[in-house]
């Protein structure tokens, strides 16, 4: 890389998913040495300590679907101060098994059930306004939240995938994504 372009700013983020996603971005191996001089992550679970989704970013990879108000607030942010927008995995394509909460139609069956009759006799349901979150009736995929850019699929999408949709987006180009071993959901 010229020393004198700048590095993309890059981030991560992890809604209600299962971290595999990011599990499979860690599996970049050596690339992510390679990827260290293309980017500069600057937001991410698993490389900052940043606790504020930054401005300026370049591009972002959002894991998981929008389950409650951290999340919903989180994915408006993350929209608004990110060039790219890469749903990353299932679950933000299509809210996958965080979604299958949706067959119960609301939060309140849902809490019910988790914290009332499956309890030991001593349930209690959770309720801390401003210390945890408040689900939203529906798990939602991020695009049906905001506009997405890409859609990355694959439960969860392999390193070799990532890669082919990270390596364009880092020189400024747009990926080809096409055929079964880049495209094919599960």
């Amino acid at each position: 890389m010229d020393p004198m372009t700048p590095r993309k700013r890059l981030a991560t983020v992890w809604l209600a998913g299962c971290s595999g996603c990011h599990m499979s971005f860690l599996d970049l191996d050596e690339w992510l040495i390679e990827l260290a001089d293309l980017a500069e992550i600057v937001y991410s679970p698993i490389a900052s300590d940043t606790k504020t989704f930054p401005e300026g970013v370049d591009i972002c990879l959002v894991e998981g679907g929008v389950a409650n108000t951290d999340n919903l607030a989180l994915i408006q942010r993350v929209r608004a101060n990110s060039r790219v927008l890469v749903s990353f995995g299932d679950c933000a394509i299509t809210a996958n098994i965080p979604g299958m909460r949706n067959m119960l139609h609301g939060a309140d069956p849902v809490l019910r059930r988790a914290y009332l009759e499956l309890a030991d006799g001593s349930g209690q349901r959770p309720h801390a306004p401003g210390i945890v979150p408040e689900l939203l009736d529906r798990v939602l995929p991020v695009h049906e939240v905001v506009p997405v850019d890409l859609y990355l699929p694959g439960c969860p999408p392999s390193a070799h995938r990532i890669r082919t949709a990270l390596e364009p987006l880092l020189r400024g180009d747009w990926p080809e994504l096409s055929g079964p071993e880049l495209i094919r959901f599960g």
